[in-house]
């Protein structure tokens, strides 16, 4: 029997993993994300990055990475937001992506290369481990729900075999964790500390921000779920075949950010925010980039926008949904 964890990590990054190759997002792929809905979700962090570096926070010189960047739309909305908003930081900001898949970062530096030529010199970083800079603002968007995670449930954890899942005798520090964050039906995220660690390490200082679904207290039922062609299939619903979706779509559970916040404070972070997406977003200045839009374009051009907008900060779809934390070393 194999473990859970492991089973998941090579379903999303094994040999023919689903995260192995390119993916599409939005209608013609599996779902949709902040990104794929809204440029202006990359133009409110590009907005906050430049208040940073006004109040002196964040060098003129920074690195401005992402991880987790599928095609690099993130960041490259984030500097197309800085060359509308302050053109000159274009002259002293660095931009990265780390990115261990090298099909991926082939697709990311053509992105790059077809919206900017030679304007954005793109670098890659393989992994965190790798990298040893001075200062850094790090932005992740859904990478935390796509850490490999074991399943418990009363006192024991889950395997599997065949492609069916039992639960049988948890090892020592899941249960540790299940018991300190009150899991007693649920997913335990692995590699948080890892992460964290290894974040901390690659930067002299950095502000790292990062968006994903979830809450601080753990539900205490599953909330782990494939995803194909935006469709919904929870893990355990008698209907899904597991077989026949293991690496064809994407698998993915709800953060617990208690869990996460306390993988940053360990490793040596301070926590400087945890919000919602609606909250955070008006704070970076949304409705203040909404506002230049109105008057610099025709009317159906803001009114398209500003739709595409509603998805991220409407309650009842991302805003509440999703939450924002934001750390600092």
């Amino acid at each position: 029997m194999t473990k859970f964890g492991e089973f998941m990590k090579d379903w999303l990054y094994g040999a023919d993993g689903y995260y192995q190759k390119y993916k599409a997002i939005g209608k013609e792929g599996d779902f949709y994300t902040a990104v794929s809905s809204s440029r202006f979700f990359g133009g409110s962090i590009a907005n906050y990055l430049i208040t940073l570096i006004d109040e002196g926070t964040v060098p003129e010189d920074t690195l401005v990475c992402e991880i987790g960047a599928h095609k690099g739309y993130l960041l490259a909305d984030i500097v197309q937001f800085i060359y509308t908003l302050r053109p000159s930081l274009l002259e002293t900001l660095r931009f990265g992506i780390v990115e261990p898949f090298e099909n991926l970062r082939k697709v990311q530096k053509e992105y790059f290369e077809n919206s900017f030529g030679e304007t954005i010199a793109l670098e890659h970083f393989e992994s965190l481990g790798s990298m040893s800079e001075k200062s850094g603002f790090v932005v992740a968007n859904e990478i935390f729900d796509a850490f490999a995670c074991e399943l418990v449930y009363k006192g024991q954890m889950g395997y599997v075999k065949d492609f069916t899942i039992r639960f049988e005798k948890i090892d020592t520090d899941i249960k540790r964790i299940a018991e300190k964050y009150g899991i007693i039906k649920g997913e335990i995220a692995l590699g948080y500390e890892e992460f964290a660690k290894e974040l901390y390490n690659a930067f002299e200082k950095v502000e790292f921000v990062t968006f994903d679904y979830g809450d601080l207290e753990a539900r205490n039922d599953f909330s782990i779920r494939v995803y194909k062609k935006h469709e919904v299939y929870p893990l355990f619903d008698e209907k899904l075949d597991i077989k026949e979706v293991y690496k064809r779509a994407d698998i993915t559970y709800d953060v617990n950010f208690s869990h996460l916040i306390d993988a940053f404070i360990g490793a040596g972070f301070s926590k400087k925010a945890y919000k919602t997406q609606l909250l955070a977003l008006v704070d970076f200045g949304l409705t203040e980039l909404l506002d230049m839009l109105k008057n610099r374009v025709p009317e159906n051009v803001y009114i398209r926008e500003a739709n595409k907008v509603k998805t991220l900060i409407h309650p009842a779809m991302m805003g509440e949904r999703f939450k924002m934390l934001s750390v600092t070393k």
